[in-house]
Parts: structure tokens; C-alpha cells; sequence
């Protein structure tokens, strides 16, 4: 059977040697995290290219890496003005790389949203529009006017990498009177703190400072696996969102409103509202008694989210077989023997949580009830 060029791509694809490295690491690669009172946690991607705009490949293993990690939400997000592949992948309709992979993910679990990056120098740099409805008319001279259409096309626009070193050497985020402006006038809702594998402080102060929904994204261009080495057990970064319902509208509406905590190289950012549930949601106590003889109370504390808590112990009482740091290991279990120095019905732990960041330099504090059986 004769071949046109597009399957043939496809079929080079799937029968290439980097399909192999999917074979691997699937069986605990699905990023799981629990939901939180009153909202479901989805696992969302908002930022990805393709060869539809500067990536190495086809719409379609983009969802199944996707698939592959359990993600909730993939938005298809590629370049309007950085076309390098236009030459041999001509597609002026510049919505045909979410079409493709909104085709891929039908019967999946994978929810695609149609999006695209605004791509400008300094000021105002690059910045992403999803749930979009047309990405040609986001095609303009004039950056501003670009941010207004997708704005007019109801987009939920974030600045992207902000502290990218291409644009500024130094790191930081540059607050130039652009980006203020779109800020301040509500033509930018988010702030990526987490960009592949870079985070900022200063950009999780930035969406502090002027309560911008806090992001992390791969902005993969090649493999997951290879970027992430997901073989070897690592993770893509991921915006976790806390929506009424695994739908567009509710997605939409869950970021608009900054519920979100990043997943990031095995640690939690976000604010503290938005954190501590997830924390807590997390963490349980699965038994607690008291070893025979004694006012120690054998503990343990099991942990049902894919992040491995590093816990500082606060509390009042110290422990009879761990130091003051203590690891709850990812859908495992830490045990603690508590010595409580006389026999309580129920008595407090306090943890500070080493590997989850509220602000720069700033870890949350929680508070874990044990009742122990007499």
C-alpha cells in the first residue's frame, strides 16, 4: 500500500528507536496526587511544542507521553512567530498542531486545550494564551494588540520563563513598563515559577506580589523520557489544578482563580492556601500504639501522593529511632517512635515540610493528630 508523506512520518516515528525508551519506566511513571476537599487535583502541562513549531515531534507522541504520565490536561502550545520548520512542514493554519492532537486524544483520558505562544523580544517576551478559539488572529504586529485578542478570545495568558537567561542575564524577572501594564490591566492571569528545568524565586515573589496564578511547565521540545529521565525515575514539572470537574469551563475557571501547586523535581510550590490541603490530603496516620511497656507510641505515617515529604520535626517530642528529619517516601510509609514521656489519649506532631516552598525560602508548618490505642 502506497504511503502518503504524513503516515509515512508517523510510521517513521512509532518504529524509531526512542519509541523503545517508552517501554521503560511505565510502571510507576503515572503522576498520582490526591484530591482535596471540595476539588478534584488534575495534572496539567500548559506548555509543549511540536515540529509545528520548534519541537522534534509529531502532535501524536505528545499525547501519548501524556497518556503514559497520567496527565489530566495537555495544552498544545507552539510558537506564532518562530516557525523554523515552515519549509518543510508548511501549515498556515496555525491551529492544525491542536487539531492533530485533539484528533490523537479521542478515546483517552487525555484532555487537549488549544493554545499558542506569543513570541517577542524584551519587553514584553514570550507568554502563552489557552483555551483559545483562533490562533491566526493572534498573528500581529503589534505585541500588545496580540494580548488583546486572546483576551477577546476569553485566553487564560501567562508569561512564560520570565526569567529566561536569553532575555535577562542576570535571571531575573524583568518588570518593564509592558508588562506592568499588561499585569495591572489583566492581559496576564499567571506567572510560570517553574519553566523545564529552571525555577525562580523571584518570579514566585513576582506572582505573590501581584497574585498571579502560579505555573510549572516542561516547554518539552524533544522526548520527555530523555529531558526528564523518566527511566531513571524522574518527572516532568506539572501545574497541579484544583477544579470542580475534569472540564474545560471548570479547568478554565480553577486557574483564573490561582488554584494551583507546581510539581517540580520532587517538590511542591505554591501558595499556602492551595499547598497545605494537598499536604494534608496526602499525609495520614494508617496505626499509632504504644510499644508494650512504655510511653513510646509506634507510628505510622503513610503518604498517598507521588512526592516524597522530608519532614523537620516541630513538635514537642522527639523520636526513639530517627533524628529530626524524617522522609515519607512517594505511596509509602515512614514509621516514627514517638516518645511522648506519659501516656495521652491523643497528642500533636508538627512538621515543617522541607520540600514544599509557600514564598522564597518559605516552608509550610502542618499539624498531624495522633491517637494512639491505649
Amino acid at each position: 500500500m502506497k504511503l502518503n508523506i504524513l503516515n509515512r512520518i508517523i510510521l517513521l516515528i512509532l518504529l524509531s528507536p526512542f519509541n523503545l525508551l517508552f517501554a521503560h519506566g511505565d510502571k510507576n511513571r503515572a503522576i498520582e496526587f490526591p484530591d482535596i476537599p471540595g476539588f478534584k487535583t488534575l495534572v496539567c502541562d500548559l506548555h509543549i511544542h511540536t515540529v509545528f513549531s520548534d519541537g522534534s515531534v509529531w502532535p501524536n507522541i505528545r499525547v501519548m507521553e501524556a497518556e503514559k504520565d497520567h496527565l489530566d490536561v495537555l495544552a498544545i502550545t507552539e510558537h506564532l512567530e518562530y516557525q523554523p520548520w515552515k519549509d518543510d512542514i508548511p501549515h498556515p493554519d496555525r491551529n492544525r498542531s491542536y487539531d492533530y492532537a485533539n484528533q490523537f486524544a479521542e478515546n483517552t483520558d487525555v484532555m487537549v486545550i488549544n493554545g499558542s505562544e506569543i513570541t517577542r523580544g524584551m519587553p514584553p517576551g514570550h507568554a502563552n494564551a489557552i483555551f483559545i478559539k483562533n490562533a491566526n488572529k493572534l498573528l500581529v504586529d503589534d505585541p500588545m494588540d496580540a494580548f488583546k485578542e486572546a483576551r477577546n478570545q476569553d485566553a487564560f495568558i501567562f508569561w512564560n520563563h520570565p526569567y529566561w537567561i536569553a532575555q535577562s542575564p542576570d535571571a531575573k524577572v524583568i518588570l518593564s513598563e509592558m508588562n506592568l501594564e499588561l499585569i495591572n490591566t489583566g492581559l496576564m492571569d499567571g506567572i510560570e515559577v517553574v519553566n523545564d528545568t529552571t525555577f525562580s524565586d523571584h518570579a514566585l515573589q513576582v506572582a505573590l506580589d501581584y497574585n498571579l496564578t502560579i505555573l510549572g511547565t516542561s516547554d518539552i521540545h524533544d522526548l520527555i523520557d530523555w529531558q526528564y529521565k523518566v527511566p531513571a525515575g524522574g518527572h516532568r514539572p506539572v501545574t497541579l489544578v484544583f477544579a470542580t470537574e475534569k472540564t474545560k469551563p471548570a479547568l478554565k475557571r480553577a486557574l483564573k482563580k490561582g488554584r494551583t501547586v507546581v510539581w517540580f523535581n520532587d517538590k511542591l510550590i505554591g501558595k499556602r492556601e492551595h499547598l497545605l490541603p494537598l499536604i494534608n490530603a496526602s499525609l495520614s496516620i494508617s496505626s499509632a500504639s504504644y510499644i508494650r511497656n512504655s510511653t513510646v507510641v509506634h507510628t505510622k505515617i503513610k503518604n498517598n501522593s507521588d512526592a516524597p515529604f522530608m519532614l523537620r520535626n516541630q513538635s514537642l517530642f522527639d523520636f526513639y529511632n530517627s533524628t529530626d528529619v524524617v522522609t515519607v517516601p512517594p505511596h509509602g510509609e515512614a514509621i516514627l517512635d514517638v516518645r511522648v514521656g506519659e501516656k495521652k489519649r491523643k497528642f500533636e506532631l508538627q512538621f515543617e515540610v522541607l520540600n514544599a516552598i509557600t514564598a522564597p525560602a518559605t516552608h509550610p508548618v502542618i499539624q498531624i493528630e495522633i491517637r494512639p490505642k491505649m
